[in-house]
C-alpha cells in the first residue's frame, strides 16, 4: 500500500516536468551497457541503466549539462535542451581503444558508498580473464569466490557457498534461465565461457525482490548480445581445451548474432597413451558447449532477443578384462526469448519466457547385463517485468513469475538378455511456482536512501502423484492417488526485503539490510562437494520448504580520491527446514528418496572485510571472512549441534594485477582457508577377526588447511607491420609451490592381526600438484 501511494504521488508530481530517456551503449560494438551512470551536476540527481542498458530521467524543463559515464569507457559530457521530452541513446567509447594512456577503473569509484544495496559485486569479465586459471581455461566462479563471505566448495569443485548456505541455495541465471548444474569434468571447470558473457552479478546480501526461490545468493549472468557494426572472431587454443567465438551484424544497428563454443580434447590428447591391444581402449572423457545469442531491434520501442546454451559432459570406461563399460553423460540446456517494450519515457517493460533442463545418464552393462540410470528436473517459465521511473529520487520495479517444475529422481531400467527390467518409478514429481513482487529504490535526501519491497510467493505441489501409507515395517496398505494438475500441497508467503543506507561524508556511509527468503527446490547430497549425481527435489506432503531470515550492516569507506574502497560487514543468518539424509543412507532407487529425508535447523554467522585498489597500475583486493555455521538434526548427531558442510572458520583471498608495460600484464592468487570439517572413525576393533570401526559424531574432525599461490602472465605482441588480427600469450603456473591440499582422507592397513603388527593409517589424497598452462589468444 505505501509502494502505490508512493507512485501515485510520484506521478503527480510529475505532471510539470520533461523526461529524458535513451539506452546507453558500447560505440564499437553497439552493445548496451548495464549500470551506466547518469548524472545531472546542476540538479544533483542521477540514475543508472537497467539490465538492457535502458536508462530514463524527469527533470524542470531547462537546458542541463548531463554527464554519462560507465567503468572503463571515456565519460561523456552533452547539453541538452530539454523543454520537451527527448530521447538520447548515448555511445560511450572504451578506454581500452584510445591511444593515449589512460586510467582505467575496474567498477565506478563511488558505487559501493552512495548505493542503498548490500552484498553488490559487479564482475568485470576482463578481471577474470587477467587473473590466473586452472589450465588456462577462465572461470567467473572462480573468481567470485575468491570474494569475502563466498568460499569454494572444495579444491577442483565448481559449487560455492555464501554466508553459510549449501550450494544449492544459490540462484544461477544465465539469461534468466536458472543453471541447475555449473560443473564440467565433475565440477573442476564451470559451464559459463568467458568469451560469450557480457556482464556478471552476484548479489549475496540484502536480494531485491526481483529475485527469490533461494536463500543465499543471487549470480545474474548476461550474454553478449553480437556486435551490431562489424564481425568479430575471438579464439583461444589451450593445453586441454580450445574455443571459438562469431559475432556481427545481420543487419546493421538493427540485428545481430553471437556464437561462442569450446570443447576439450582430453580424450584426443589420452588416445595415444591407450594402446590398442589394452582392454581399457575407447575409455576417455571431453565436455562441449554451446552459446548463441540473436537480437533484432525492429521499432524504436521494440526489440526481441533470443538466446540460447547447451552443454554436455561425456565420460566413457571400458575394462575388456571385466567386460564392462559404462558411459556416464550431463548437460545443461536452456532457451530464452525475451521482449523489450517501451511504453513510454518512464515505463519500460519486459517480457520473458524461459525452457531450461538438466538431466544425468548412467548407462552400463556387464556381459549381458545392462542398465540404465537418469534423474533430472526441467522448467518453463514466464516472467513479467516493469522499470517504472516517476522522478530521479524513485525506481519503482515490479512483476510476475510463473514456473512449472517436473522432477526427475534417479529413473531406473535395464536388460538381461531378453528379460526386460523396468519397474514403474513412480516418483516423477510435479509442481507449479508463482510469484508477484514490487520494489522501490527511494532517495530521501541526500543522506538517506533506502530499497524496500515485497514478494508474495507460492508453490504448489500437483498431479500425477501417488501418497502411499505404510505399516511401522514400511510395507505400503494404502494409498491416495492424484490426477493430472490436481493439486497436492500448496505452500506460501511473503518475503519482505530492506536495505537502508545512511551516507556520512562523500566518502564514507552505513548500511543495514534485512531479508526473508523461502526456497521451495532443494539438492541433497549424500557427499561434501556437489556432483551431477546431486539430486533435485521438491517441496511436498513430507517437505516443507527452507525459510531464511538474514540480518546484515556494514561500513563502507573510500579512501586516497576513489582509489581504495574498503568495507566491514557481518550478518546473522537463520534457516528452518534445512534438509539432509538420514544416517545410514544408501542409494536406492526403489522407493522415493523423500522417505529417507530427515529435517533440521541452520544458522551461520560472521565478518567480511574488503579492501579494494581500483585504479593505478598495481591494482587487486584482500578478502577476509571470519565465519561460523551450525545445523541441528533431531535425528542426526544425536541431536546435538555440529558444524555445517559449509563452515570455514578462516577464508582468505589476495588477487593482484599489475600492468608491467605494454606488453607484458602480470597476476597473482594467494588463497588461505581453514579445513573443511569432515567425519572420520576414531574408533578401530575386531569382530570375530575382522577389523570394524565407529565413527566420529558429524563434522567432528578438520582436514588441514588449504592454501595455494597462482601466477600468471599475458604476453602482447607489439607487430612491426600492421595486422587484421591482436593476439596475445597467457602462461600460468596453478599451485605454484607445489603445496598438498587435500582433497580427501582414507585408512590404510599394513600388516597382519596373526603377526601382531597391523597398522592403520590416515593417509590424504592430492589431486592438484603445480599445474603450468599456456593459452594463445586471437581476435580478428
Amino acid at each position: 500500500m505505501i509502494l502505490l501511494l508512493m507512485v501515485i504521488l510520484s506521478f503527480v508530481q510529475a505532471q510539470e516536468k520533461v523526461t529524458l530517456n535513451g539506452y546507453i551503449k558500447d560505440s564499437l560494438s553497439g552493445e548496451t551497457l548495464i549500470g551506466a551512470n547518469l548524472w545531472v551536476k546542476a540538479e544533483l540527481k542521477g540514475v543508472t541503466s537497467n539490465q538492457y542498458g535502458f536508462y530514463s530521467i524527469t527533470l524542470k524543463k531547462g537546458v542541463y549539462k548531463v554527464l554519462f559515464s560507465f567503468v572503463g569507457y571515456q565519460p561523456k559530457e552533452i547539453s541538452i535542451d530539454l523543454h520537451q521530452p527527448q530521447q538520447q541513446n548515448i555511445l560511450l567509447v572504451p578506454l581500452s581503444s584510445l591511444m593515449n594512456d589512460v586510467t582505467v577503473y575496474t567498477r565506478k569509484r563511488d558505487n559501493n558508498v552512495k548505493t542503498a544495496q548490500m552484498g553488490k559485486f559487479d564482475l568485470p569479465v576482463s578481471t577474470a580473464k587477467a587473473l590466473p586459471s586452472f589450465l588456462g581455461e577462465v572461470d567467473i566462479l572462480k573468481t567470485l569466490q575468491l570474494l569475502p563471505g563466498v568460499m569454494s566448495a572444495g579444491e577442483g569443485n565448481a559449487g560455492f557457498y555464501v554466508r553459510g548456505g549449501g550450494p544449492d541455495q544459490n540462484l544461477i541465471m544465465l539469461d534468466d534461465a536458472v543453471v541447475y548444474n555449473t560443473g564440467h569434468l565433475f565440477g573442476f571447470f564451470s559451464i559459463f565461457n568467458a568469451d560469450a558473457v557480457k556482464n556478471v552479478s552476484l548479489i549475496k546480501g540484502g536480494m531485491p525482490a526481483q529475485y527469490g526461490g533461494r536463500l543465499s545468493s543471487v549470480v545474474d549472468v548476461t550474454m553478449k548480445e553480437g556486435n551490431e557494426n562489424k564481425t568479430q572472431i575471438d579464439a583461444g587454443i589451450g593445453l586441454i581445451a580450445s574455443r571459438f567465438s562469431i559475432q556481427g551484424p545481420i543487419i546493421k544497428k538493427k540485428m545481430s548474432y553471437m556464437v561462442s563454443g569450446r570443447r576439450t580434447y582430453i580424450d584426443v590428447l589420452s588416445k595415444p597413451f591407450i594402446p590398442k591391444s589394452s582392454g581399457f581402449k575407447g575409455t576417455g572423457y571431453y565436455f562441449y558447449d554451446l552459446n548463441a545469442k540473436i537480437n533484432y531491434q525492429f521499432s524504436d520501442k521494440d526489440r526481441l532477443y533470443l538466446s540460447g546454451y547447451f552443454g554436455r559432459d561425456k565420460f566413457n570406461f571400458n575394462d575388456a578384462q571385466r567386460n564392462f563399460s559404462t558411459l556416464i553423460s550431463w548437460g545443461n540446456l536452456t532457451s530464452t526469448l525475451r521482449w523489450n517494450h517501451i511504453f513510454s519515457k518512464k515505463l519500460f517493460a519486459n517480457t520473458t519466457l524461459v525452457y531450461n533442463a538438466y538431466d544425468f545418464k548412467l548407462d552400463a552393462g556387464q556381459s549381458n547385463l545392462d542398465f540404465l540410470l537418469s534423474s533430472g528436473i526441467k522448467d518453463l517459465n514466464a516472467k513479467f517485468d516493469m522499470d517504472y521511473y516517476p522522478v530521479p529520487e524513485h525506481r519503482i520495479k515490479f512483476g510476475m513469475q510463473y514456473t512449472y517444475h517436473t522432477f526427475y529422481p534417479s529413473e531406473i531400467s535395464g536388460k538381461q538378455d531378453s528379460v526386460q527390467f523396468n519397474p514403474p518409478n513412480p516418483f516423477v514429481k510435479y509442481a507449479r511456482e508463482g510469484a508477484i513482487y514490487v520494489q522501490d529504490d527511494w532517495e530521501i535526501g541526500k543522506r538517506i536512501k533506502i530499497n524496500y519491497g515485497i514478494r508474495a510467493s507460492g508453490f504448489e505441489q500437483v498431479g500425477r502423484y501417488v501418497d502411499y501409507f505404510t505399516d511401522a515395517n514400511g510395507i505400503r496398505i494404502d494409498s491416495t492417488v492424484y490426477g493430472a494438475g490436481q493439486k497436492v500441497k500448496t505452500y506460501g508467503g511473503l518475503e519482505p526485503r530492506f536495505t537502508f543506507r545512511y551516507t556520512l561524508n562523500d566518502n564514507a556511509s552505513l548500511k543495514f539490510g534485512i531479508t526473508r527468503n523461502l526456497q521451495y527446490i532443494h539438492l541433497v547430497s549424500n557427499s561434501n562437494t556437489t556432483l551431477p549425481t546431486d539430486l533435485w527435489v521438491p517441496s511436498t506432503l513430507k517437505v516443507k520448504p527452507e525459510v531464511c531470515w538474514q540480518y546484515a550492516g556494514g561500513y563502507f569507506r573510500n579512501f586516497a580520491n576513489g582509489m581504495f574502497e574498503t568495507s566491514v560487514e557481518v550478518y546473522y543468518k537463520t534457516m528452518e527446514n534445512q534438509i539432509a539424509y538420514e544416517s545410514g543412507y544408501t542409494p536406492n532407487s526403489l522407493q522415493d528418496v523423500e522417505n529417507s529425508f530427515v529435517f533440521g535447523k541452520g544458522w551461520s554467522y560472521g565478518s567480511e572485510f574488503f579492501i579494494n585498489k581500483v585504479k593505478g597500475r598495481l591494482t587487486g583486493w584482500i578478502g577476509y571472512t571470519l565465519s561460523w555455521s551450525w545445523r541441528q538434526f533431531n535425528d542426526l548427531n544425536s541431536g546435538t549441534k555440529f558444524a555445517g558442510n559449509y563452515d570455514r572458520r578462516n577464508d582468505l583471498s589476495v588477487t593482484s594485477t599489475y600492468e608491467l608495460s605494454k606488453k607484458w600484464k602480470l597476476s597473482a592468487v594467494f588463497i588461505y582457508a581453514s579445513g573443511n570439517p569432515t567425519t572420520l572413525p576414531d574408533k578401530f576393533y575386531f569382530i570375530g577377526g575382522v577389523l570394524s570401526q565407529d565413527y566420529s559424531n558429524i563434522n567432528a574432525y578438520r582436514l588441514p588447511a588449504y592454501h595455494r599461490l597462482d601466477l600468471a602472465g599475458t604476453y602482447t605482441p607489439e607487430h612491426k607491420k600492421p595486422r587484421k588480427y591482436k593476439d596475445s600469450w597467457v602462461f600460468a603456473l596453478y599451485n605454484a609451490y607445489d603445496h598438498l591440499n587435500p582433497y580427501f582422507i582414507y585408512f590404510s592397513q599394513n600388516g597382519s592381526v596373526n603377526n601382531g603388527n597391523l597398522k592403520v593409517q590416515a593417509k590424504q589424497v592430492t589431486i592438484f600438484p603445480v599445474l603450468p598452462s599456456v593459452t594463445w589468444n586471437v581476435r580478428l
